[in-house]
């Protein structure tokens, strides 16, 4: 399919087509990665 695409596109948008769709490969990888526990809220003292 992203074969097909790429060959769609005229010549002078191959290379931002081919940085799309890395960007968007990227995204998904990223995406399914577990994400790092991180606590919701922090407490912060106030000084007033």
């Amino acid at each position: 399919m992203a074969v097909s695409i790429a060959l769609a596109v005229s010549n002078r948008l191959q290379p931002i087509a081919a940085a799309f769709l890395c960007l968007m490969a990227m995204q998904l990888a990223v995406a399914s990665c577990t994400p790092e526990p991180a606590p919701y809220a922090t407490r912060v003292a106030i000084l007033r």
